[in-house]
């Protein structure tokens, strides 16, 4: 397989943060004494496509956390989003790579999360082997984990993949019916859009069948790689009752990126036993189609990267599904 191009802007550095010199005075105060002594070095997260704060705070006593935090009054959506996160965090199965919650507080009119510090890594790109093997072997543990729809999690009634497939991914049926524009394409797919529309239109009926749960926002910017070369997955706000391998094809986009053999990776890895035949390719179509789609009408909330990032995803998952459907 031909490596494409790279991502614009590396995945560890597309964030764009407030410092923590910047927060309220009252909230930096709170934060330092729920954690127990003031926080005297603040290493703010540059991964990542939002503006809230995001940080691993080092208190005087040698003490270490995670911390994000939004104002309630200019980033509504992001406070909701840090509070689902919380909910989800606290109810995940014990003994998941996932980053553990300890608090959350309101001063000051800002909402703040508390995590455990992961010391790790955003993995680079291109991918280094080990780095690939130890994420999707951690992906695998999840998945296995989240096949029941465990309790605890059930109670805070996910969405479904099916419907956010409806209300929010699928965009090659509302370019072919004139409700939105078509995003440029490629000279040899510029005539696809009813092949297009045919396969993102089976996404939902497949995943209709799930029971388990998946992370629903499963990139590489969303992984951390520990001293010992273990991943850790973060920001679960997207939790989904849906079938695993869509977290798969989402992963896997970097992987074909970078002249891997995605499809291969994609048929061993065990989060696929038991997909339908064409549910890569269905997969791929939908994400063709919201990220080029969405690319052109990202909030002024969010990173100025994630435009450019969007459609980059978008290419690579439109340029991938050619491939193995013979249209280039």
């Amino acid at each position: 397989m031909t490596p494409t191009s790279p991502p614009p802007v590396p995945y560890h550095a597309t964030a764009r943060r407030p410092e923590w010199a910047t927060l309220p005075a009252a909230l930096r105060t709170a934060i330092g004494d729920r954690l127990g002594a003031p926080v005297v070095e603040a290493r703010v997260a540059g991964a990542g496509f939002t503006r809230g704060f995001a940080a691993v705070l080092r208190t005087a006593a040698g003490g270490r956390a995670f911390v994000k935090a939004a104002a309630t009054a200019e980033q509504p959506r992001l406070v909701d989003w840090y509070a689902r996160e919380a909910a989800i965090l606290d109810r995940l199965p014990a003994g998941l790579p996932a980053p553990r919650p300890r608090w959350t507080l309101h001063e000051a009119g800002w909402f703040a999360l508390c995590l455990d510090a992961v010391d790790g890594h955003t993995p680079r790109l291109p991918w280094d082997p080990a780095e690939l093997t130890a994420t999707l072997t951690g992906y695998a543990d999840i998945a296995a984990a989240l096949a029941g729809a465990p309790s605890g999690l059930r109670e805070l009634g996910l969405p479904h993949l099916a419907d956010l497939a409806h209300d929010d991914i699928l965009w090659w049926g509302e370019v072919a019916a004139g409700r939105e524009p078509a995003p440029p394409l490629p000279a040899p797919l510029r005539d696809r859009l009813p092949e297009l529309v045919a396969l993102e239109s089976r996404l939902p009926a497949y995943a209709a069948g799930a029971t388990g749960l998946i992370h629903g926002d499963l990139r590489l910017d969303n992984v951390l790689i520990d001293g010992a070369g273990r991943a850790w997955f973060c920001d679960w706000t997207w939790l989904c009752q849906g079938p695993p391998w869509f977290d798969l094809v989402t992963l896997l986009l970097t992987a074909y990126a970078d002249g891997l053999d995605a499809d291969a990776l994609f048929a061993r890895h065990p989060a696929s036993a038991g997909a339908p035949p064409d549910a890569l390719d269905a997969s791929l179509a939908a994400l063709s189609g919201y990220f080029l789609t969405t690319a052109a009408s990202t909030p002024g909330t969010a990173s100025p990267h994630l435009p450019a990032h969007q459609r980059w995803s978008g290419e690579q998952s439109l340029d991938w599904l050619a491939r193995r459907q013979g249209w280039t």
